[in-house]
C-alpha cells in the first residue's frame, strides 16, 4: 500500500498519540491537525489546514487505514488508525515505524534515541534486529539507503509512502547486505556506542 505525503504524516501522528497520550486518543480533527503541524519531532515541519487533514482522512478511510468514531456522548468526530488490520506489527516495530513516518530517513542511532519514548531499547543491536525484520519479506516496510555524498552513516526509510529518497536507490530489502554494508553498519554502531560512553564523563 502506498500512501500520499499527508497520509503518511497523519498516520504517524495517530500512531504516536495513541502510544504517548492514550487519554486523548482517538483524535479530533483539530487535535490531529495540531499534531501534524507540531514543530518538534517532525521533519519536515508542515502547516496543514483542517480542510486538508479532513480531505486526507477521507482518502485514508477509503483505504481502510483510518476510521471515524463517536463516543462518550460527544458529537465531535474523532479518528483512529487501523494499521493492525493491515499489518501484524510488534510494539517495537510500531515504535520505529512511527518515528520514520514522522521524521523521514534516519540513522540507526537516531531511530533508537527518537523512539525510546515509545519503547525502551537494550542497545543498538536490538534496534537493528527489529529493522531487519521490517526490511524482510515480500512486503518490506523499511529499507536501508546507501550512503550519499556528504553523509557519514546509512539511513533507514519507511516504505508505506513514496519518497524521493526511496526512488534514489536503496539496498534491496530481500537481499542480504554486502560485506561493505555490514562493515559500515558496524562502524556506525561503534560510533554511536562511543558517543554514548563519552557523554557519561561530560558535564
Amino acid at each position: 500500500m502506498n500512501f500520499e505525503t499527508a497520509e503518511v504524516r497523519i498516520l504517524g501522528c495517530l500512531l504516536e498519540k495513541e502510544r504517548l497520550t492514550p487519554e486523548n486518543y482517538p483524535l479530533s480533527l483539530h487535535g490531529l491537525t495540531t499534531a501534524c503541524n507540531q514543530t518538534t519531532n517532525r521533519e519536515p515541519v508542515v502547516d496543514y489546514s483542517e480542510k486538508l487533514v479532513e480531505e486526507t482522512l477521507g482518502s485514508m478511510r477509503e483505504k481502510k487505514v483510518a476510521t471515524v468514531v463517536f463516543g462518550g456522548g460527544s458529537r465531535v468526530a474523532k479518528y483512529r488508525h487501523n494499521l493492525p488490520d493491515l499489518y501484524t506489527l510488534s510494539e517495537e516495530e510500531l515504535a520505529l515505524l512511527t518515528v520514520l513516518l514522522l521524521r523521514g530517513p534516519q540513522t540507526l542511532g537516531e531511530l533508537r534515541t527518537r523512539s525510546e519514548r515509545m519503547h525502551p531499547w537494550d542497545g543498538l543491536p536490538a534496534v537493528e534486529t527489529v529493522l531487519a525484520g521490517l526490511s524482510a519479506g515480500d512486503e518490506p516496510l523499511v529499507r536501508l539507503l546507501p550512503i550519499r555524498s556528504g553523509q557519514k552513516e546509512q539511513r533507514y526509510i519507511q516504505l508505506l509512502g513514496a519518497t524521493e529518497e526511496a526512488d534514489a536507490g536503496a539496498i534491496p530489502a530481500s537481499g542480504t547486505p554486502t560485506r561493505m554494508d555490514r562493515i559500515e553498519a558496524e562502524l556506525a554502531r561503534l560510533r554511536e556506542e562511543f558517543e554514548t560512553f563519552k557523554k557519561q564523563f561530560e558535564g
